[in-house]
Formats: structure tokens, C-alpha cells, sequence
């Protein structure tokens, strides 16, 4: 391994590109063979709901499959997994009747859906299809009538600099090309569409965004806001809230209140271009073109919160009875004082010019060009190419004169992409000669599937550790290899930022700005003391960056005060953040919590497997925490049989009560106040405001800095590597 005085590499950004091209990506759509005669089913109806309260989302599609042919079907539908959701609910109906499914080991499933396939009986399956998709099944769809399911899905949702981010994902990401060649997608939703997310916090809102669907209606309604968009009316008592209510920002008389009614600014009726989050408030009704809504595009949702909230701690648990082990979350919101980074680079381009890029690659060369262009005449470049092999186009480090940025532009866009994907040669040719007097950054430009050459993901963090990098990923597209890109990540202490195909461009260049430009809390170790802890995850931290917030699971058994510390260096300086607070001897309101826990501990455990290869006694841990807690995995699928079939095979009905358990407490906390679940008011953590996306120092430039902007539309990978004597700093 090299020493850190023959190399530093202090900063990484990781990113896939994304397809931004419609034409080049599939969409979550029905599925049926190619080769079918018949008319392919029909997706009669999908709705969503979507509620973001107290840290995490609760997401529930359903959808009205029809059977316009006169035999009956079975109905596959492929949808995107979303960023760290763990599917606990799938319902049929069977008789008119929702029957809830239960999660048993994968093989074992499928088994069961045969049988009772065969046997023409009515039967659901939700399999998990490695990293990209959520496959699930139905049979039968009855010939010329309609079978309705749902599938429920919850995830975390930080934040990052006061930002808030949602994503339903429906762009597929087109790399699967086995599957599309077989399948054909159906993903036209022919008669009602309808998304419906309610924003529940307890910190005021003062704005919100849908970049690529400015027909979506946002309605503040009682202690949060209404996100509806669809081609059918709302409700009739949401709609009358739309003509009697409007979204204001918070004013600095009343920081507290997002929606102050003598604000005179409304973006009901205008636009302050000033914040780019308000949105237009819309009409009672809001219809879409036509009547049919594709499912082709990502929904993504932004909200951020107000300017000059203070760093927080914020505690959510349940357990369900005094004695019993409780589970909990703990997110830690930052507002430390992490100071800018100022400093020129050299800049190295590792591009992906693989057969797969043949339809993203002029949007890369566009990039790459613009790249280039920003660069001051002080700065140096080097350009890799890598497809089944590595070659480097320039040679050596070339400095960024106006001539030769031109040469290589042209150069640049005259290349034609073929042949595989040799992501490790291409990393491992792109960090070979990196100049120890200068500070340097490597940009990678791929889609993360690597089919030639090293594969194993243990190679991959080898290659990383060997030169003590920080990796920061962009994990952009919804087939995007992300458990080798989080690995890496991980490896490195960096940190990882999803890009969607709708998300707004600009607001991610901010957030990611202001963590290259500034220092970062490194080598973090969080204590909990006074209280009995256990089965923490993540079970190691690294680093936090500007805006971040950390999000710890864990159990607990008993109550009372504990002390909670959070340390770490900043720029070699020792820092200790500390505070104390109580944990409940009973707590109801949150059992989703459970569930959220399980997940981060499977995907713990998974990606274990991924870095050093799968074992018998981890594959076990993984396939009892997803029946246990009722989660769909690599190694669990969740079966919907009729209730006389679930009581003949002796399966326990264990899902069932859970979301029965589950939806109470949703209805319980839908009839109250969302309030904040900061612990930490007595003794604060941190003694100033967290930062924003207009506090953060993100948005300025200055001669030399690259433009993340075209950074951004290569979906690139950076790593910033930093001279011996600055490896402390940032």
C-alpha cells in the first residue's frame, strides 16, 4: 500500500451516468411475453400515496390490472427499487377480499406460486431481482376482468442542508437488455393515475418543489403540505382547501411559519424567483393531457426547511411493552463549522465508451466539452477511455490551454462507443502517475456495469484502499449498480448522493458543492452510555460532510437518561459533541420503526457478501431478519395465497398482524399534530444553526473552480486527492 507521503487522496465524487434520453431508457411498466398474440394486459389504474413524517416515507401503490382477452393471464409487473426501501406489504384481492402476503425463504415462494398457479388458484409473488427491480406476479388475471394489488414500501429520508428529497421511481434504466429483448412493456395507465404525498414534520417548510411536473398541485393543509398530481379530480374537500389556501415562504418577522398569511408573497399566483422550491399553487382540479399517464418518468418531490433551525437530535423508537427490547432511530442533524477548502486541481477523465454508452455518450462528450472549457489556463487535464480495455487519449497531463481544450473536445465527440464495460482497468489506468505536488481530481464517466475484466467487488475495494482515497458517489439511473458504488463509498469514507432522471439539476450541483469546498468531520465514532444499546447500524460511520445528517438503528432495553456523544477530527483537531436525553419504557406510535431497522441490518449483512463473497451463516442471518420482520430480499420473496392456503401450509400469519399493528398507527398519527422529535432542547448537541443549500457558501465560484454543473451532467465519478502535508484538512 502506498504511504500517505507518496500519495493523499483526500476527496472523492462517484457518480453512474444517467440516461437522459427518454428514448434510451424502459419504463416500470406490465410485462408480457414477446411473442404473445393476445393484446397485452392493461394497466387500468395506479395510485400512490405517499407520507413523509418523523424521519422516514411510507409508500403505497395500487394498481387495476384488466384482462381484455378472453383467456385468462397471469400478470408480471416490473418496478424500480427504490434507494433503501424495504417492501413490507403486498395485497391481492381475491373475492373482492384483500388478502395481505407473507414473506417466506425465496425458493420456498416461488414453489408455493406454482403450485397454486397450476393448480389455477388464485396466488401473488414479490421477488426481489438482485439490485434493479422489484418483479411481481399475478395469476390469474381472469380473462375480461380486473385484479387489483397493492405493494407498501418504507425507507428513511434524510436531509441534506435543510433539503429534503423524494423519489417514486418509474424510469426502469434500460441495462437489462436479456429482459427487454424478451419482454415487451405496457406501461400506459389507460384510465386514472393519481399521486398523493402528505408532508407531516414538526420543522416548518418553507418550500416545495416537483421540478419535471410543474402541473402538480401543493396545498398547505393543517400542520404540513399536499402534493397531488394525476388526471382525476382530488377529493372534494381537499379541493375546496386548494381555493382557500397558499404557499408563502417563511418571512424573517416569522421564521416559524411557512405559510404567515401577511406575507404578501404568493406563489399561487407568482413565482419569487429568489427561491427556487415555490411552486404555483394550481386549481381545485388539475388534469393532465389525455387521459392515459405513461409511466416512464420519475416523480421526484423536494422540500426544504426554514433558514436558521438550530443542529438537532431527533429520537424515534418503539416498544411496545415495559421490559420488552425496544428499536429505535436516531438521526444527529449537524451544524458544525467546517470550514472552506480553496485550492486549484489537476483533472483526469476516466470515460466510459462501452457499447452501453451508445445513446448517453453525446450527452457525456457535451459534458466533458464544457468540462474543459471552465478550466483556468493554470489547470492540467488528462482524458482515459476504457470499453473491453484502457487507453488515455491525451498524453500525460495537458495543460488547459484554449488550444488544447479545442483539440480535445474534437476529439472527444469523434470516438463511437462498442464493445464491453472495463470499469477496473479503466479506475486503475486513470490512478496511475497522479503528481504528488499537485491536488488532483479523477472524474470516472459510467453506467456501473462492469462485464469485462475484474467484476468482484472485493477487487474493486482493494484497488480503492490502496491509495487512500474518500470516494463521494452520484448514483444516477434506477439500474445503476449501487451496492458496488456504495461499497467504494464506504471503503473510502466518502459519501453518496442519488440523482433521478427528473431531479433538478441545479439544486444537486449546491448540495454537492459545498461538500467538496469544505472540510468534513472525519473518523466518526458515536457512544451511548447510561442505557443498554445494542445491534447498532451501521456499526461504522467514517466521515460526515457538510449538510449531512447521520441516521443510526438500534435496540434498547429499559429506560431513562442517556448520554450521547458524537466525535471525530476536523483538520486534525479532535472535536466531541455531546448531549443527554431519555428513552421511553414504552413507545406505540412508530412500529414501522422494526422494520426499518431489520432492513439496515440486511443491508449490513448483504453487502458483507458483496465485498467478500457469500456465506452460508450470513445468507441465514439475512433470510431470517427478512421473515422475521417481513421484508422482500435476495433471499425472501412475499407469497398472497388464500387463507385456507396460508392455514393448510402452516404458515403464520405474522405479516398480517404487523401491518395491522403498522396501519393503526398511521391512522393514530394522521389524527394528531406532527410534532418534532428533537431530543436535545435541554442540552443541545450543537450550539449553531445546520446548514442550507443559502448558507452553506455553495453557490459562488471564483477563477479556476469547475463547473459542477457540467460535472453533473457527466454523472461522473471525482476523487480529489490532496498533498501530504493538507491530508487532515476537509
Amino acid at each position: 500500500m502506498k504511504t500517505l507521503k507518496q500519495i493523499s487522496i483526500n476527496l472523492i465524487i462517484s457518480c453512474m451516468v444517467m440516461i437522459f434520453a427518454a428514448g434510451s431508457s424502459s419504463a416500470a411498466g406490465l410485462l408480457t411475453p414477446a411473442d404473445n398474440s393476445l393484446p397485452a394486459l392493461e394497466i387500468k389504474e395506479h395510485h400512490v400515496k405517499v407520507v413523509i413524517e418523523d424521519g422516514y416515507a411510507i409508500t403505497t401503490i395500487e394498481q387495476v390490472f384488466h384482462n381484455p382477452n378472453p383467456n385468462d393471464l397471469e400478470a408480471i409487473y416490473s418496478f424500480p427499487i427504490p434507494e433503501k426501501a424495504a417492501v413490507g406489504e403486498f395485497t391481492v384481492w381475491i373475492d373482492n377480499t384483500p388478502i395481505h402476503g407473507e414473506v417466506l425463504e425465496k425458493e420456498k415462494a416461488r414453489q408455493v406460486y406454482e403450485e397454486e398457479k397450476a393448480a389455477g388458484h388464485e396466488a401473488g409473488l414479490t421477488e426481489k431481482d438482485g439490485y434493479k427491480t422489484f418483479e411481481i406476479s399475478v395469476t390469474p388475471v381472469r380473462a375480461g376482468q380486473d385484479t387489483r394489488l397493492r405493494l407498501g414500501y418504507i425507507q428513511p429520508i434524510h436531509l441534506d442542508s435543510s433539503m429534503g428529497r423524494y423519489v417514486y421511481p418509474l424510469a426502469e434504466g434500460g441495462v437489462d437488455d436479456a429482459k427487454l429483448s424478451f419482454w415487451t412493456a405496457n406501461e400506459k395507465v389507460t384510465t386514472d393515475f393519481s399521486f398523493d404525498l402528505s408532508l407531516r414534520s414538526g420543522y416548518p417548510v418553507d418550500g416545495i418543489r416537483l421540478p419535471n411536473h410543474p402541473a402538480a398541485t401543493i396545498v398547505q393543509k393543517g400542520d404540513g403540505y399536499h402534493v397531488h398530481l394525476g388526471n382525476s379530480p382530488q377529493p372534494a374537500a381537499l379541493a375546496r382547501q386548494i381555493t382557500q389556501s397558499s404557499i408563502a415562504p417563511a418571512t424573517s418577522a416569522n421564521p416559524a411559519n411557512p405559510a404567515n398569511p401577511a406575507n404578501p408573497t404568493n406563489p399561487a399566483t407568482q413565482t419569487n424567483p429568489a427561491h427556487p422550491l415555490e411552486q404555483p399553487g394550481g386549481t381545485a382540479v388539475n388534469t393532465l393531457a389525455g387521459p392515459v399517464f405513461t409511466l416512464d418518468q420519475d416523480i421526484v418531490v423536494y422540500y426544504r426547511h426554514a433558514d436558521n433551525l438550530p443542529g438537532s437530535v431527533d429520537l424515534v423508537t418503539h416498544k411496545p411493552e415495559k421490559g420488552r427490547m425496544g428499536t429505535f432511530m436516531l438521526t444527529i442533524t449537524p451544524a458544525m463549522d467546517l470550514k472552506p477548502i480553496i485550492e486549484g486541481r489537476d483533472w483526469i477523465f476516466i470515460l466510459d465508451i462501452s457499447g452501453s454508452m451508445a445513446g448517453k455518450y453525446q450527452i457525456l462528450a457535451e459534458g466533458v466539452s464544457k468540462a474543459l472549457e471552465k478550466m483556468s489556463a493554470n489547470e492540467r487535464f488528462r482524458i482515459i477511455l476504457f470499453n473491453d480495455s484502457a487507453t488515455e487519449l491525451t498524453r500525460g497531463y495537458t495543460p488547459a490551454t484554449a488550444a488544447n481544450v479545442q483539440t480535445y473536445i474534437n476529439k472527444v465527440h469523434q470516438i463511437t462507443p462498442t464493445k464491453g464495460t472495463n470499469v477496473y482497468d479503466g479506475l486503475k489506468l486513470g490512478l496511475k502517475g497522479l503528481d504528488s505536488d499537485r491536488t488532483s481530481a479523477i472524474l470516472l464517466v459510467t453506467d456501473g456495469v462492469a462485464n469485462v475484466g475484474e467484476t468482484k467487488q472485493e477487487k474493486f475495494i482493494k484497488l480503492i484502499r490502496s491509495y487512500d482515497v474518500r470516494l463521494f458517489t452520484f448514483i444516477m439511473g434506477n439500474s445503476a449498480n449501487r451496492p458496488l458504488l456504495t461499497a467504494i463509498t464506504d471503503a473510502s469514507n466518502g459519501f453518496a448522493m442519488s440523482v433521478a432522471n427528473s431531479d433538478d439539476i441545479v439544486g444537486s450541483i449546491l448540495l454537492a458543492k459545498s461538500k467538496v469546498t469544505h472540510e468534513a468531520l472525519h473518523g466518526v465514532k458515536l457512544k451511548i452510555k447510561g442505557i443498554k444499546t445494542s445491534n447498532l447500524v451501521p456499526a461504522k460511520i467514517g466521515s460526515l460532510y457538510r449538510g449531512q445528517q447521520l441516521t443510526i438503528f438500534g435496540h434498547y432495553r429499559g429506560s431513562g437518561t442517556a448520554t450521547v456523544s458524537l466525535s471525530g477530527k476536523i483538520s486534525g483537531e479532535d472535536k466531541l459533541y455531546e448531549s443527554s436525553f431519555a428513552f421511553p419504557e414504552t413507545s406505540n406510535t412508530n412500529p414501522e420503526v422494526e422494520r426499518l431497522w431489520g432492513f439496515a441490518a440486511i443491508e449490513e449483512l448483504k453487502q458483507k457478501m458483496d465485498n467478500f463473497g457469500e456465506d452460508a451463516d450470513t445468507k441465514q442471518a439475512v433470510t431470517d431478519l427478512g421473515v422475521q420482520y417481513g421484508l422482500v430480499t435476495d433471499y425472501t420473496s412475499m407469497i398472497v395465497v388464500r387463507d385456507e392456503v396460508f392455514k393448510k401450509l402452516g404458515i403464520d400469519r405474522r405479516n398480517r398482524d404487523r401491518l395491522e399493528l403498522e396501519f393503526a398507527a398511521q391512522k393514530q398519527r394522521a389524527a394528531s399534530k406532527a410534532t418534532s422529535r428533537r431530543v436535545d432542547r435541554a442540552q443541545p448537541m450543537f450550539s449553531g444553526n445546520r446548514p442550507t443549500t443559502r448558507s452553506s457558501g455553495c453557490s459562488g465560484g471564483g477563477a479556476g473552480s469547475f463547473d459542477l454543473l457540467a460535472v453533473l451532467m457527466l454523472a461522473p465519478l471525482f476523487w480529489f486527492r490532496k498533498r501530504t502535508a493538507r491530508i487532515e484538512k476537509g
